[in-house]
């Protein structure tokens, strides 16, 4: 089984699985160790569907003896020894996966496995922050509470359809969709309500669109407005985004005017 667990519990008291959540956390350096970089999921944001999602969290550290050890965990809530959420990587062992650029400074990574028929639940969507902790080979180190932090999201989908096709010069152009996102809590895809998506038109040659107008979803997720049709282009819906759902666009619907 891989070792890993996100928790909602008191600092120090040990979770289902038996993993314990660390008692204390404190940014602290002994040495002259340093942290260079931390990279999750090649920079972007975690965005989960129905299906497991492994990750890989990177960090780059020097030390004039040389770099032996590095760890990871996410973390949510206003107190690093007190989490409202906790994950660990799928490696519980030492040392981590470490690269050598050189004799002073090392790549180290793990990986994170996101399970949505599993542990992960709607509530785990938003903001996390990404504790680390180095080890050089001369025993140096350094810890960092919040190094930097990433987004766990819920992957959304969105769909476009604008009819009657072909259609009448000036005449009206019904265009529908839907806009949905992963539920975690029931292992499908729903509705994302009232939430605004821009309409946009791109005339055909052409490659950029032009926003017509904003609508909101329904309560089931639903789009649904007229347009006049005046020449031949292609018809989409796009949705900005939220902290816990990803922006996604349509695939353009092509409608000819005759």
């Amino acid at each position: 089984m891989r070792k890993r667990a996100i928790f909602a519990v008191l600092a120090g008291i040990t979770a289902a699985g038996g993993f314990i959540v660390p008692s204390a956390y404190a940014d602290e350096t002994v040495g002259d160790i340093q942290i260079t970089g931390v990279t999750v999921n090649g920079g972007k944001d975690i965005t989960v569907g129905l299906a497991d999602k492994t990750i890989t969290v990177l960090v780059t550290a020097t030390d004039p003896s040389g770099i032996w050890d590095a760890d990871f965990h996410l973390w949510r809530g206003t107190d690093p020894d007190n989490p409202a959420g906790y994950i660990k990587p799928n490696e519980d062992t030492t040392p981590a996966d470490c690269v050598a650029s050189g004799a002073t400074t090392s790549t180290c990574s793990k990986t994170f496995t996101f399970e949505p028929d599993g542990w992960l639940t709607n509530a785990d969507a938003g903001a996390w922050k990404v504790g680390v902790q180095v080890w050089a080979n001369d025993d140096s180190r350094v810890q960092r509470d919040a190094y930097t932090s990433t987004r766990i999201q819920r992957f959304s989908k969105l769909t476009v359809n604008a009819s009657p096709e072909p259609v009448v010069k000036g005449k009206t152009l019904t265009v529908t969709g839907k806009l949905s996102r992963a539920n975690w809590d029931t292992d499908v895809y729903a509705g994302y309500t009232v939430q605004p998506v821009k309409l946009q038109f791109r005339k055909a040659g052409t490659s950029t669109y032009t926003t017509v107008k904003t609508v909101n979803t329904s309560s089931t997720g639903d789009l649904r407005t007229t347009a006049t049709a005046s020449v031949d282009g292609y018809w989409r819906w796009n949705f900005a985004g939220t902290s816990t759902t990803p922006a996604v666009a349509a695939t353009g619907d092509h409608v000819d005017v005759q």
